[in-house]
């Protein structure tokens, strides 16, 4: 929410706002494919508390930074605690739930995704239209909130019996081959999920600025919310619908995101807008559903933070490649033809999607 105001008090492009965005998933990458498998050895707590602290550091840097440079320290720091914590978190949510509600897992991590996105758009588009110093008071904020998680992590189990056996040493993510057919769909799923969350979050705000031409921060912050709260409502109504066909309604559900998004910028529409950010968080939604669900259920325990390190390399990296690329064209051509070209990237990444999820085995 605050890159509108970034871009417009540094006078900083489209191309260095979205960098800011993007060191993230890139940093992500780079931990998950060095640490993806650490907390299979020393215990999921152990590696969450170190990624819940890197956070915390990186949203210090946020409170108080004064230049691109702090932001671009404070967005690695995060990007290092993400890539610590998302995987054991994801296979944490498995072991310590009841066995007969695993298969349900997928829904609560898009739920808990959902409600700190919808907290973060509100709260932040609050900030900015009622707090003096709307660059740092927002993460002063998160800080607090990340403490408050910090201290909760601390209460975790220690060690959980799906741990591997042995000594932890650096090892590449990899798919054992029963697997990779599974991997393959959950993989392209998730890509298309973040990608699109790449689009929704890196540029959301600027284009509900410059092309919605919405100057009320807390308006724009409530659009881009539906993002979230609607991905979190269907992650609890979709819970139980198989991955396989999520993926497919995942995937629609995306491609007619982006169709109303290419419309509310030319039309200068926010109905247009606010419909656009619904459909884009009910496909990103049955996306991840589908997508982790299946991991989930195919990966053995031992490998299962492993497995979905590896799928998470490549969503993020189609992350990164999306803020990045839309973030040049935008700042090289226009705003409106970043949409465009992010149309056509969610269409292709879909039809792989749903093509490799029909033509695979039950």
């Amino acid at each position: 929410m605050v890159y509108p105001l970034y871009a417009r008090q540094w006078h900083l492009t489209s191309t260095v706002t979205t960098s800011i965005f993007a060191i993230y998933p890139i940093t992500v990458v780079g931990v998950l494919l060095l640490f993806g498998n650490l907390s299979d050895y020393i215990g999921r707590r152990a590696v969450m508390l170190l990624g819940v602290l890197a956070s915390l550091i990186g949203v210090l840097c946020f409170a108080t930074a004064g230049s691109v440079s702090a932001l671009l320290v404070g967005r690695w720091s995060m990007g290092l605690g993400v890539g610590l914590s998302a995987s054991p978190s994801a296979a944490a949510m498995v072991e310590f739930s009841d066995p007969l509600r695993r298969d349900r897992t997928g829904g609560a991590i898009t739920i808990a995704q959902s409600l700190g996105l919808a907290a973060a758009f509100v709260l932040g588009g609050a900030c900015i239209k009622y707090l003096l110093d709307p660059l740092h008071s927002t993460f002063w904020i998160l800080s607090g909130v990340l403490v408050a998680v910090l201290l909760a992590v601390h209460f975790l189990p220690i060690h959980t019996s799906a741990e591997a056996s042995g000594p932890w040493r650096i090892q590449i993510p990899r798919v054992t081959g029963e697997l990779r057919k599974t991997f393959v769909v959950s993989a392209l799923s998730m890509s298309t999920a973040y990608a699109l969350g790449a689009i929704t979050l890196s540029l959301g705000a600027q284009i509900a600025s410059d092309l919605i031409r919405s100057r009320d921060f807390l308006i724009n912050g409530l659009s881009l919310s539906l993002f979230a709260i609607v991905s979190g409502g269907f992650a609890i109504i979709g819970k139980d619908v198989r991955p396989r066909s999520a993926i497919t309604v995942g995937g629609i559900g995306s491609v007619l995101s982006m169709g109303l998004l290419l419309i509310s910028s030319l039309l200068h529409s926010l109905p247009a807008f606010i419909a656009a950010t619904a459909a884009a968080g009910f496909g990103y939604s049955f996306l991840v559903l589908g997508g982790f669900n299946e991991l989930n259920a195919k990966a053995a325990g031992h490998h299962r933070a492993a497995a979905i390190s590896t799928a998470l390399v490549l969503a993020y990296l189609a992350q990164s490649f999306s803020a990045i690329l839309l973030g040049v064209v935008a700042t090289k051509t226009s705003l409106g033809t970043a949409i465009c070209l992010g149309f056509i990237g969610i269409c292709t990444l879909t039809a792989f999607a749903i093509t490799f999820n029909i033509m695979r085995e039950p």
